[in-house]
């Protein structure tokens, strides 16, 4: 942490004007944290903190969904670091996290399949354009999966009272987790969330750990989120490279503080606290506001 703050440092103070920046930008070093400890403790990406807050301040459609990829850079890695590192130390011997690293194995590759398929592929472009109405429509997408995300995690709720969770995936799960991964890749290119969210449901409503759950989702979200970012600071550069300085750094600190907020209060009130705040979200997003 402190090797990173000096790099953070010494980029800011390079920067033209470094206190005009931080007057102006230093804010959503706020957001940062928040979207992270948000995104780290349930498995959800930070796009569901970014997206309406930056379409707020009125954000291009790729814009808001660029920016918040370089956000979740920061604090997807620093969370998926701090969750391997808690499942390396206390629970590697743990049957209960058995599938951890296999489902890793079925969803990484599928997850960043359906990301550049999304991104570079003349079939994504047009499934975007022509049947879900373009970038245009980012609020509009973002509202309705918002809405079913929620409405997944309430129905998921109930079943975190389990006391005997799966131990290891089975032969259904190796087709399901896949294609399931595959199609959250390709969505979170569309609105910079969407894989960590379905794989985490599917697997506590297929009766894993739900703790082991999170880890996963945010793991396969910051590889998800690494692959996205070329495209856009090479191909679109619509990045907001001053929002990610600040917001970034935040991140990092909520990425951290997270897997504390997780194992200190009930995962039960938190996903339904952050069900509940995802569908108030997704409906107020929909054209009917």
């Amino acid at each position: 942490m402190i090797a990173l703050f000096i790099i953070w440092t010494a980029v800011w103070l390079l920067q033209p004007g470094p206190f005009d920046l931080a007057s102006e930008f230093g804010l959503f070093s706020l957001l940062g944290v928040i979207g992270a400890i948000f995104a780290n403790s349930t498995g959800a990406g930070g796009g569901v903190v970014f997206v309406p807050f930056f379409n707020y301040l009125s954000f291009s459609p790729q814009s808001i969904v660029a920016t918040s990829f370089g956000i979740q850079c920061c604090g997807m890695t620093a969370g998926a670091l701090t969750w391997w590192r808690y499942y390396r130390v206390q629970h590697q011997q743990d049957g209960y996290w058995n599938a951890l690293p296999s489902t890793l194995m079925l969803t990484v590759p599928a997850s960043l399949c359906g990301m550049w398929f999304a991104q570079f592929s003349d079939h994504g472009t047009m499934l975007l354009q022509h049947v879900l109405g373009g970038a245009n429509s980012l609020h509009t997408l973002f509202g309705g999966f918002s809405v079913l995300l929620s409405l997944a995690i309430f129905a998921s709720i109930p079943l975190m009272k389990r006391l005997h969770f799966e131990k290891d995936i089975r032969r259904a799960d190796i087709v399901a987790l896949p294609f399931i991964a595959f199609a959250g890749g390709v969505i979170t290119a569309w609105l910079s969330v969407g894989v960590g969210e379905m794989v985490a449901v599917y697997l506590i409503i297929r009766g894993f750990n739900v703790t082991m759950s999170i880890a996963i989702a945010v793991v396969l979200s910051a590889f998800t989120v690494w692959s996205a970012l070329p495209f856009h600071a090479l191909v679109t550069h619509s990045i907001v490279w001053e929002v990610v300085l600040f917001a970034g750094m935040g991140a990092v600190i909520g990425g951290l503080l997270a897997k504390y907020l997780v194992l200190a209060f009930s995962v039960q009130r938190l996903k339904l606290f952050f069900g509940f705040w995802v569908f108030v979200l997704g409906v107020t997003s929909l054209p009917l506001f």
